[in-house]
């Protein structure tokens, strides 16, 4: 007999991104230009988020996103509004496999806080309004490591990266309790800084592979030191995720006796889509009891749905690392980690959601 998970993670779950609809993507190039207002511009965000909160609810999903339908990128556009964050137009976008992504970064340009008029925090509110008590509203954004990737750091604001991570640590525990007071949570941290730290062919000057993991844990759990109880917090782990296509291969191997070990969150989403992810041996490191494993066994790169007997098959594989009852299922990442969205349709997308629900209850009933 197993045990119904009663709060976040679900047994089917979803990392966040949903792909935006072309009247999204009109209203906001007229913005751009001047032809409608941000006034404009937010109604059209309102009514689509709606739509897709109401379809999520729809297909039976427990946890509902905003898709992050006012967001450009899924991470810069949180922490361009910290202060001491800037963003810019680099010389070149990140390298992605077979494609160099649009040009946009952040830099640091003094000493990182956290702004108590973020707009995420309004944006929450309006979202929340939106869910009511049908569901439960899950807010995602960039974990605190995001802000440890090369060149981001200003050696001229912080010689040293440990007086910058204390201020990354603070500005973060601001944010979480600012969150926590709008009516978050669950609250989910993507990481794709971590999938660098745990990929063989990422090379590292200034510090060891093995300083830095131990860093991203201190930051991770030093942010989440005094969190209130009733806060659902997860990492998700990602290895890259624009138009279909990715940046990092490699098992968790390397990361897993630390990370997996001791990270403090509720629950780890895990990509696990493909070949590139390796075998369930590092989910050995996970703690037993409460600690959740969300599986991302359903690929959000294309729409072809999965074979249901296999995704069975590889649940019941990682029942050897952990047991059934702390597992979850969900897609490896995002539809549209940003604006541009992956290469599949929204009618995919939803059946692939639905897909998901279908298949936990079948496992978990």
């Amino acid at each position: 007999m197993t045990t119904t998970i009663t709060k976040a993670p679900f047994r089917a779950d979803q990392v966040g991104s949903l792909l935006r609809p072309e009247r999204l993507h009109k209203a906001r190039n007229e913005y751009k230009e001047g032809i409608i207002t941000k006034t404009q511009l937010r109604q059209v965000e309102n009514e689509e988020i709606k739509r897709i909160v109401d379809k999520q609810i729809e297909i039976g999903l427990t946890a509902v996103s905003d898709g992050e339908f006012r967001r450009t990128w899924w991470h810069l556009d949180f922490l361009e509004h910290l202060n001491g964050i800037e963003g810019y137009v680099p010389e070149k976008g990140y390298a992605f496999a077979g494609v160099e992504t649009e040009r946009y970064n952040v830099r640091n340009v003094g000493k990182i806080s956290f702004k108590p008029d973020h707009p995420f925090i309004q944006d929450f509110i309006d979202f929340k309004e939106i869910v009511g008590d049908r569901a439960v509203a899950k807010q995602t954004i960039p974990s605190p490591n995001q802000l440890f990737n090369i060149g981001i750091q200003n050696e001229d604001v912080y010689h040293d990266i440990e007086d910058y991570a204390n201020d990354v640590i603070q500005t973060y525990r601001d944010a979480l309790q600012a969150f926590y007071a709008a009516g978050v949570r669950y609250l989910q941290f993507d990481d794709v800084y971590i999938a660098r730290l745990s990929s063989p062919d990422s090379t590292f000057e200034k510090y060891s592979r093995e300083y830095l993991i131990d860093l991203a844990l201190r930051v991770v759990n030093g942010v989440l030191e005094g969190k209130p109880e009733d806060l659902v917090v997860t990492t998700h782990l990602c290895r890259g995720n624009y138009q279909s296509t990715w940046a990092f291969g490699g098992s968790y191997a390397l990361i897993a006796p630390t990370l997996f070990a001791k990270e403090k969150v509720n629950g780890f989403f895990l990509e696990y889509d493909d070949d590139r992810s390796g075998d369930f041996g590092p989910l050995a490191y996970i703690p037993n009891g409460d600690t959740r494993v969300v599986l991302g066994l359903f690929t959000s790169k294309r729409g072809e749905l999965e074979d249901k007997e296999l995704i069975k098959a590889r649940i019941q594989e990682a029942t050897q690392f952990v047991p059934l009852e702390q597992l979850c299922i969900s897609p490896q990442c995002g539809f549209a980690s940003t604006h541009h969205g992956n290469k599949l349709t929204e009618e995919e997308q939803w059946q692939k959601l639905k897909y998901i629900v279908d298949i936990a209850k079948e496992v978990w009933g």
